[in-house]
């Protein structure tokens, strides 16, 4: 319709990219205004100050309880003997800042973005946290065109891989701790964690291992296992929820 925003300019020479996107979402959109607001960055829309052109924080509002249904929906009929602890703490690691922003990565979100100038100058396209909005606001574009059997036919095919695997969902993502907290402490502090053994205790086929774990000289987490590997591996755990809760 005239004045739609995909008749902008600066939209159409994004049109190329946004049928690689459709491709990889296997989702062919049928009103695109939808996509093109889904990646527009309040920064960009503020710059042109066109009333037309809406950033994707509305979208964003909407995306992030579409894919917590989407995904709990999932959950439920897959793992049907996983308690409600369980299926709160796997949705929580499939819908987190750094999953999001990983997949926007994977579908090359971060290229496509409207950015304004001073955004783009200081690395927006790579920020975690804008590019997890950008992917709520994607699958809520995904919801308002298609409705919630194409969302849940999109979010299914995305996260399926984290759904897969010889060990359970929850095994594979907590097993990851250690990579998380190092990708962490190298990005926010350009350090990497360091692991000390306390101490060790019980006879040689049966010991139990104390690890804390120091981000600039600083515990930030302690863990006990029965491998050294299993202690660092909650000591991690336990560095990540400090320092996230930080971040807040």
């Amino acid at each position: 319709m005239p004045g739609d925003i995909f008749e902008h300019d600066f939209f159409q020479s994004y049109d190329k990219s946004w049928i690689q996107l459709e491709k990889s979402l296997n989702y062919r959109f049928r009103d695109r205004s939808l996509l093109s607001q889904a990646l527009v960055h309040r920064s960009f829309a503020n710059e042109k100050g066109n009333p037309e052109i809406k950033d994707n924080e509305r979208l964003e509002f909407l995306g992030d309880a579409a894919l917590g249904l989407a995904i709990s929906d999932i959950m439920f009929q897959k793992f049907p003997n996983f308690q409600e602890g369980e299926l709160s703490k796997l949705r929580s690691s499939m819908v987190s800042e750094k999953q999001l922003a990983k997949l926007a990565e994977e579908l090359n979100l971060g290229k496509m973005l409207f950015l304004g100038k001073g955004e783009e100058l200081t690395g927006g396209r790579d920020k975690p946290s804008l590019l997890s909005d950008t992917m709520e606001a994607v699958l809520a574009a995904v919801f308002l065109d298609g409705g919630y059997d194409s969302l849940k036919s999109v979010v299914g095919r995305l996260f399926g891989k984290l759904f897969s695997g010889a060990v359970s969902p929850l095994e594979s993502l907590d097993n990851d701790f250690k990579t998380r907290l190092q990708e962490y402490t190298q990005e926010e502090f350009k350090e990497t964690p360091e692991y000390q053994l306390e101490k060790e205790t019980g006879p040689d086929h049966e010991k139990t291992f104390y690890v804390s774990v120091h981000v600039k000289g600083e515990k930030f987490g302690y863990g006990i296992g029965k491998s050294k590997k299993a202690a660092e591996q909650k000591a991690a755990k336990q560095a990540l929820d400090v320092l996230e809760k930080k971040d807040k």
